[in-house]
């Protein structure tokens, strides 16, 4: 596989999203290429199954026809998914931490730690999956997915909103609808 670099962007290349869960078993999800350099790529998708996440006091629904704008980085123990609705309307985030991200031309991989953040609109968010664990989250990976989660925690306000403003910015829902919603 060969590395994304700037001359081989094309906006609306089809890239496989492929998850390798802890168990080895693989989720392999069709997308669409927003924006890639060497360090980030962000990739969308269009939600064809409707289904619902639940925190501890909230449940958030994400229907079909909604969509997914995916941000995964090279250096970083997580990746973000951006969820709107076909309207455009932002309904949530969710962050997975993981390992091993690789980016090549034609496909996105990486190893998910099972540990997720699920964020509603406003702000709140909760730790999921902890009971999926099979030892406990400080010792799970020798501590590597309890630091990378503490770490997202405390910058998690400013990373959301920063990535949140860069997304309304660089791919408004018109752009989204007019390049990639139909093909």
């Amino acid at each position: 596989m060969c590395n994304l670099t700037r001359s081989s962007i094309q906006i609306g290349k089809k890239i496989v999203e492929r998850k390798i869960r802890y168990d080895s078993t693989i989720v392999d999800t069709n997308c669409k290429l927003l924006n890639s350099n060497e360090q980030e790529l962000i990739l969308f998708h269009r939600i064809e199954d409707p289904f619902t996440m639940k925190g501890t006091q909230y449940e958030l629904t994400i229907p079909k026809d909604a969509y997914t704008l995916a941000y995964f980085w090279r250096e970083k123990p997580y990746n973000l998914y951006v969820w709107r609705d076909k309207n455009g309307s932002y309904l949530g985030s969710y962050f997975n931490i993981v390992k091993n991200t690789i980016m090549a031309d034609t496909i996105v991989s990486f190893e998910d730690l099972i540990i997720d953040i699920l964020i509603f609109p406003n702000g709140e968010y909760f730790i999921l999956d902890e009971d999926e664990l099979p030892v406990s989250l400080n010792k799970f990976e020798d501590g590597f997915v309890h630091q990378s989660l503490q770490t997202l925690i405390n910058s998690i306000e400013p990373l959301l909103q920063e990535t949140l403003l860069k997304s309304e910015k660089h791919f408004s829902h018109k752009d989204i609808l007019s390049t990639l919603y139909d093909g």
